[in-house]
């Protein structure tokens, strides 16, 4: 009986040893599979988490919808010309949203100044506008055609709900960035109330907006003399009795301002230097209208430089360089 029974038990516990195995197995199977599965899970969770990091920048959008704002250059044919024109791009190019209007006083748009703009890094339009002979004697108001021809061409390719704000940014000026952001302060309502951001510089400009200029007038700056948020007169080194005693530099305009006002030109006709800007703004605003900016015209943003006459003196009339080296 019991060599029966120990030949049956010695016969089956193969089989329960296997079965055994197997069962260790698939139990090892089920657990590395929840491993597996809830490592996975954590994984996508991260993902998730991580795609915006990736995504657009939170003030993309509104940089977007900032007004676009239009620097209107003129330029015209001499040795500093590219060093001019390359001062200003290094500024622009920071500016987000900006669009460069330049125009040559010329016949036609001269190969130099469009190599320059295609490789600026600027968004721009390239125009011509050339100053009859007769306009250029010492004396006369410059650039009169060349502002004419971009406002022109705003009115002619901009649309009337557009925002925009248009600036006349001579080449032979410089600009500080701060002139261009949004800067914004926050003001306290009150405990526990928030706080209100206001937006103070040229982009927000309703009518047309002034600030300091360095370097002007004879002096080392001239600007608006504000009051309570008003501008009350200039101080200023020549001229103060000017409707607007102002550089060029110194103004913006919104550019429905410049829409709405299709005959508001630069003057050729009876003009005098110094007296364009005044006659310019005096058809578009009021001196009690204007927007100080750049903290109430204390602030000064742009500089009229002038780059030094050159002294190509010792530049060769014969024997000159093999290579032509654009300068």
């Amino acid at each position: 009986m019991k060599s029966i029974f120990y030949s049956r038990f010695f016969i089956l516990l193969p089989w329960v040893l296997i079965v055994i195995i197997v069962m260790d197995i698939d139990t090892k199977r089920l657990s590395v599979r929840s491993t597996a599965g809830s490592y996975l899970a954590r994984l996508g969770d991260a993902q998730r988490r991580e795609r915006p990091a990736h995504a657009a920048p939170a003030g993309a959008n509104r940089t977007a919808l900032l007004p676009l704002i239009y620097a209107v250059t003129p330029t015209y044919s001499r040795a500093v010309q590219k060093a001019e024109l390359t001062r200003l791009a290094n500024t622009f190019r920071q500016v987000p949203r900006f669009h460069w209007v330049v125009v040559e006083d010329a016949s036609a748009r001269t190969e130099l100044v469009a190599h320059f703009l295609a490789r600026c890094g600027v968004p721009y339009t390239h125009l011509h506008a050339l100053t009859p002979r007769r306009f250029k004697r010492s004396g006369m108001p410059r650039a009169t055609e060349q502002r004419n021809a971009a406002l022109g061409w705003l009115r002619t390719h901009r649309a009337t709900r557009e925002p925009g704000v248009v600036f006349f940014a001579d080449d032979d000026n410089t600009y500080s960035l701060e002139l261009f952001e949004e800067v914004t302060r926050d003001r306290a309502k009150g405990e526990g109330s928030g706080e209100r951001r206001e937006r103070v510089q040229m982009r927000s400009t309703k009518g047309v907006s002034v600030w300091p200029v360095g370097l002007v007038g004879g002096r080392r700056y001239e600007r608006p003399i504000v009051e309570n948020g008003k501008v009350v007169g200039w101080y200023t080194g020549w001229r103060a009795d000017r409707p607007f005693a102002i550089d060029m530099a110194g103004f913006a305009v919104n550019l429905q301002v410049i829409l709405a006002n299709p005959r508001a030109l630069f003057k050729r006709r009876g003009a005098k230097p110094g007296m364009q800007e005044s006659d310019f703004l005096k058809q578009i605003t009021k001196v009690e209208d204007l927007e100080p900016k750049a903290k109430n015209c204390t602030q000064v943003l742009v500089w009229h430089t002038r780059t030094e006459k050159v002294n190509l003196g010792n530049e060769p009339k014969r024997h000159q360089d093999s290579l032509m080296i654009e300068v």
